[in-house]
């Protein structure tokens, strides 16, 4: 048995049924959809089209959100639906970012991830969900699909069918009949501010204002408006004050004239904080232990203090913006007491805390002078230091909905932030603690080179060719768009380049390596920033 559903454009009226019939059986908020209808307009007047396309979760079968999920909250029954438990969810957002076809939100009212689950409560008592129920034209087909009789099968075998996104691999079962691609791809066509009546905010009747009709009479309106349009373009992004649909429908290209409000950034300062604040506390320990492990520099009493006092300092405030992120932080434990094994956000939290209990562990040897068993501790110290730094590059790998996050580089771009930090950091703490010998030779070499991989890194990730549109457009975003100030001057210019110098050519004053060491770490904020949420702002429905 397997459930799917079809979507008959060819009967589909946009009456919106199916997203009330679906917001009065789970009692949905206000703002946010299980199920939409995204309507599209294509063709230049008097030869135009109005498509019609139901958006909802796609019951994968190979679901990326159930992948992610660190304890369970989303689930694949044996049936095939798709289902939550929102009494386990601790409002992650992962399930958010894994899933290409937008289809979940958080629940204003609980906090918790929420989804179309195929009115999972109906079927098990032989009912059909509550869209098919109400759908006037019965363009809603739903059914199993594995039954031969079933007309959802017989539709699957005679009709050509297709589907949302087939290259992520997550083998939807929704699927669409004289389904269009100016309508399917969200590429296809730009999210706008101003949608269909979202225009009668200034009135209706005779209270409306004209301004609008007025700019389309007048000339000169007319090119500015397309030049803003071709700057929106050539940056990668969308003009924010609907001036893009006025001159798609001048030009005749595909336009949306309806769609779900848009949920914004999901991962906000706190994850770009909190990469930054592992990779310091990381690289503190890394730094020691090259020192320990090459023999390039002496490890005195005091820098050892301070390099464990760094790494669990940062680490706990790690794990504080961790659970400050989470839109349910009261079960913040869930992770580690009702673990999901294949989302790397369970295995970066047990990472932390096995990092956290060796770094507890070397200072707890070292407080006693013990030095049996030191180089077993420090070695899988290390290890779990580089893994702490490194595993939320995978876990952006699992969220398969942000094309710019499958870079394959991105565990080495995060490895390096972690050296190019802790070196940071002790230039800082040099201020405070005079350096043993072959100290400050050290944090400059580590710096150095460090910098140098950084910027090649940085040059691969953005140059390397992108398979997706999406990611290219990423890509733009961060080179020649909204980004482009920050990219080029917070993260290159004061946070590589500048240090660089300054370590190049002053690397011996401490004032002047401390003031290098605080902007690199401002300029990793700023990269991961960007880097976090650039992908974001890509629409994925």
């Amino acid at each position: 048995m397997k459930y799917g559903f079809i979507i008959d454009n060819r009967k589909c009226i946009g009456c919106h049924a199916c997203t009330t019939a679906c917001k009065s059986e789970h009692n949905v908020p206000v703002g946010v959809n299980r199920t939409w209808v995204k309507q599209v307009e294509k063709g230049e007047f008097p030869n135009t089209r109005r498509l019609f396309s139901v958006m909802r979760c796609n019951h994968c079968t190979d679901a990326p959100c159930v992948e992610i999920c660190p304890v369970e909250a989303l689930y694949v029954r044996e049936d095939g639906i798709v289902d939550f438990d929102k009494n386990r969810c601790i409002g992650c957002k992962s399930c958010m970012q894994a899933c290409p076809y937008d289809a979940l939100y958080i629940d204003p009212n609980n906090h918790t991830a929420a989804k179309c689950n195929y009115c999972a409560h109906r079927i098990d008592i032989g009912l059909e969900p509550a869209c098919v129920n109400v759908c006037p034209e019965h363009a809603i087909i739903s059914g199993d699909m594995e039954d031969p009789n079933s007309e959802i099968a017989t539709l699957l075998a005679r009709e050509q069918v297709s589907v949302r996104k087939s290259a992520k691999g997550t083998v939807p079962n929704l699927f669409y009949i004289d389904g269009d691609e100016s309508s399917l791809n969200p590429m296809a066509t730009e999210k706008s501010d101003s949608y269909f009546w979202s225009a009668q905010a200034r009135g209706v009747g005779h209270f409306a204002k004209a301004a609008e009709k007025m700019a389309f009479s007048n000339g000169d309106v007319v090119e500015a408006l397309m030049e803003v349009n071709k700057q929106a373009i050539e940056a990668g992004e969308v003009a924010e004050n609907g001036s893009t649909r006025s001159i798609d429908l001048l030009l005749g290209k595909a336009r949306r004239i309806y769609d779900a409000p848009d949920k914004g950034v999901l991962w906000g300062w706190e994850v770009s904080a909190y990469v930054l604040t592992k990779a310091i506390s990381a690289g503190a320990f890394l730094l020691m232990f090259l020192a320990w492990a090459g023999g390039w520099a002496e490890l005195n009493a005091a820098t050892q203090w301070w390099g464990f006092g760094i790494g669990l300092a940062f680490l706990a405030a790690t794990g504080l913006l961790l659970i400050k992120d989470l839109d349910r932080p009261d079960r913040f434990l869930y992770v580690l007491l009702r673990p999901q094994w294949n989302s790397w956000l369970v295995k970066g939290g047990y990472t932390i805390t096995i990092y956290g209990a060796l770094l507890t562990l070397a200072g707890v040897l070292l407080y006693a002078q013990v030095e049996t068993g030191k180089p077993v501790i420090w070695s899988l110290t290390a290890l779990f230091a580089v893994i702490t730094a490194i595993y939320t590059a995978f876990l952006f790998a699992q969220a398969k909905g942000r094309d710019f996050w499958q870079s394959p580089s991105l565990a080495m771009h995060m490895l390096i932030h972690a050296f190019m930090a802790g070196a940071a950091i002790f230039a800082i703490v040099a201020l405070f603690v005079a350096p043993v010998e072959g100290w400050t030779g050290l944090l400059k070499n580590v710096l150095i080179v460090s910098i140098a991989f950084n910027l090649l890194t940085i040059l691969f990730e953005l140059t390397t060719t992108h398979p997706t549109v999406e990611a290219k457009r990423t890509v733009k975003m961060i080179t020649k768009g909204r980004y482009k100030n920050q990219f080029y001057f917070g993260a290159l210019l004061f946070g590589n380049i500048l240090p660089l110098a300054l370590v190049l050519l002053r690397g011996e004053d401490g004032i002047l390596l401390a003031l290098a060491g605080a902007l690199i770490l401002a300029g990793i904020y700023v990269t991961e920033h960007i880097w976090v949420e650039a992908p974001q702002k890509i629409q994925l429905s």
